[in-house]
């Protein structure tokens, strides 16, 4: 190496993060190549260390990268900082880059993410009103005019995940529709890595379902023969685990899907009418109190992190029937028909969205309707004082 640059060491390190040598730029097969130089020839050097970092959905969250450029002679204005998330293994969308005082985010990312300026040397993002996407792999690269050196940093959030399959039945889904169920219910399909931890928290569920990464696995928590089998042959010892079919053919295969889901912004409530609603009469009655019907997700949500718990079945938006029970976890009805009378409507506002009927004010049909007799058409569903 050329002995001007004896002077230079650039390294970037990440602290109680998950740091991987890993390709950098955006387009894909591009490999990364590190050479290692001691002594007075200078040296690009990486620190790694395990673990992550965590948030949850609407936090703010730092993702922690520090460089050391040791040049008498220079300034840190020469060195570019540049974020890219991970979607692939090969592959990275930009989300934040970085030279001198010139400073730039991308997509989504814009008017969320921003250096966190601690110092010289700080390369670390802060990421504001975290969204499920955001969930994943991070790369912070630091280069100068020879040398360059990238960390890896993995952004967890806090949540649930739960199986779904929509009203037609199970493995109903290729891996793209899975994908769209997912997001219509509040939630993103789960990755591998948060399917077992919810296996390791009691997570039981015998219909195998499409993972973000492409693969189909299953958790299994209550081994049973109808379920994968009690274990090994002759082992005679039942064993759980999540059971994997491997990556399938994500147009051609259909499965069910597992979702996650985060922190609620808003609420969840159950709103119990004076007589038994279809879901056509429920989706009114949302909307009468500013809100809407809920999703899956949502009641998933408000079930695991507001420990919601109610023992009545209510309409969700997909037309499904669920009731949230705290211990040991939310059960379903699954998809009555629409038609069919239910007790109750499960709904979600959003912060900041008034109710046009707090306190005080119950629901039925107006004109002397409900047990009183009169009109009892679902069009008349309307706030009364009671």
């Amino acid at each position: 190496a050329p002995a001007a640059l004896g002077a230079r060491v650039l390294w970037a390190a990440a602290w109680g993060l998950l740091l991987l040598s890993a390709p950098v730029g955006a387009q894909r097969g591009r490999k990364k190549v590190v050479h290692v130089l001691e002594g007075e020839s200078g040296s690009v050097v990486v620190q790694t260390a395990p673990g992550q970092v965590v948030s949850h959905r609407g936090g703010t969250i730092v993702l922690p990268c520090r460089y050391h450029y040791e040049a008498a002679a220079h300034g840190h204005d020469g060195v570019r900082l540049k974020w890219t998330k991970v979607v692939d293994p090969l592959a990275f969308i930009d989300v934040f880059v970085a030279l001198g005082p010139q400073h730039r985010a991308f997509g989504s990312y814009r008017g969320r993410a921003e250096l966190q300026n601690d110092g010289p040397g700080d390369a670390s993002l802060v990421l504001r009103n975290v969204t499920l996407q955001d969930y994943g792999r991070y790369e912070c690269e630091v280069t100068n005019e020879l040398e360059d050196d990238a960390g890896m940093v993995k952004l967890d959030l806090e949540g649930v995940v739960f199986p779904y399959h929509p009203r037609g039945g199970r493995y109903k889904l290729t891996f793209e529709e899975a994908k769209r169920a997912c997001a219509e219910q509040d939630g993103i399909l789960a990755s591998a890595e948060q399917l077992h931890a919810a296996w390791r928290d009691g997570l039981d569920w015998c219909n195998a379902g499409w993972l973000r990464d492409g693969s189909v696995q299953y958790p299994v928590s209550r081994p049973r023969e109808p379920c994968g089998g009690l274990g090994g042959p002759g082992s005679g010892v039942a064993q759980g685990g999540v059971r994997n079919y491997g990556y399938r053919h994500n147009a051609r295969e259909r499965y069910d899907a597992f979702c996650f889901t985060s922190n609620l912004p808003g609420r969840v409530f159950f709103l119990k009418p004076l007589r038994p609603v279809p879901f056509a009469g429920a989706a009114r009655a949302c909307a009468a109190r500013g809100a809407n019907v809920a999703k899956v997700g949502q009641l998933f949500a408000a079930w695991k992190l507001q420990l919601l718990d109610r023992c009545t079945a209510g309409w969700l938006a997909d037309g499904s029937a669920r009731y949230p029970i705290v211990n040991p976890r939310a059960r379903s009805f699954g998809f009555p028909d629409a038609s069919r009378r239910l007790f109750g409507v499960y709904l979600y506002r959003a912060p900041g969205a008034p109710d046009p009927a707090p306190g005080g004010w119950g629901w039925g049909w107006a004109g002397g309707g409900g047990w009183a007799g009169g009109s009892r058409d679902p069009g008349a569903w309307t706030p009364l004082r009671v």
